[in-house]
């Protein structure tokens, strides 16, 4: 069966790491049969500009879903900017409209990582239904609607953040850690309890080479399960990205 999907990705500036992604991102949907076209915009590019670019593609037929790459240069407002893809085309569940329907728990399109995450927790029937679980950042593309969906999977949540006194006190008693801070190594193995799961989905880069949040040498001793980075939670969100492309391609 032909997909006859095309997916839309606009990249404004030259962000390195949003290549690498946008890269990983072709990949795989051109694996599957999904057609990529991709929208690399100057640095210098107005909001105006990206705004039309984006209200163009939302007319396009042939456009079934877009994303706008996260960062943008400054200047630009990428919540003002994002939030103007129509919720029927909208890949990364973004919009206002499709945050909404994930805090009322109605089904969405809900964000890549998140879904990912949630798929994985299943795919390995760790229990989520009345488990604590911390997760560390509060970031509007994985924390707060990470906390959302556990939330409506029955977890109890604890949203940890820079401001928190003292995450280890938390982090120990957690049946489940999700770190999602961009902070090397801020999760060792004496902050969890065995047999805890711990989902790093960091990014980080040290001398070139991508890290997560998580000291995986030691934590992997102590944790019943624990995702590799890189290589856990990157390849579920693109798989993810895939999912809602063909959620939306049937109008759902």
């Amino acid at each position: 069966e032909k997909l006859n999907i095309t997916l839309a990705i606009i990249l404004v500036g030259n962000n390195e790491a949003s290549k690498l992604y946008i890269k990983n991102k072709e990949k795989y949907c051109t694996e599957v049969g999904i057609k990529v076209d991709k929208y690399l915009l100057d640095e210098d590019t107005s909001e105006e500009v990206l705004i039309n670019l984006i209200k163009d593609l939302n007319e396009d037929e042939k456009v079934t879903g877009i994303i706008l790459q996260s960062p943008v240069p400054n200047g630009i407002d990428f919540d003002k900017c994002s939030g103007m893809i129509l919720p029927s085309k909208d890949v990364d569940g973004f919009t206002k409209e499709n945050i909404y329907k994930l805090y009322m728990n109605e089904d969405t399109i809900m964000p890549a990582t998140v879904k990912g995450i949630i798929v994985l927790l299943k795919k390995y029937n760790i229990n989520i239904d009345g488990s604590n679980v911390v997760i560390i950042g509060r970031g509007n593309i994985v924390g707060k609607p990470l906390s959302l969906a556990l939330t409506n999977e029955n977890a109890t949540v604890s949203l940890l953040h820079s401001h928190t006194k003292d995450i280890t006190k938390y982090t120990k008693e957690a049946d489940i850690i999700i770190s999602a801070c961009g902070t090397p190594n801020i999760i060792t193995s004496d902050m969890i309890k065995d047999n805890a799961v711990v989902i790093d989905v960091g990014v980080n880069r040290i001398n070139g080479k991508i890290v997560g949040d998580v000291d995986f040498e030691s934590a992997s001793k102590k944790a019943s399960y624990i995702t590799p980075n890189p290589g856990g939670v990157g390849p579920m969100t693109i798989a993810m990205i895939i999912d809602n492309l063909i959620k939306l391609k049937r109008g759902c």
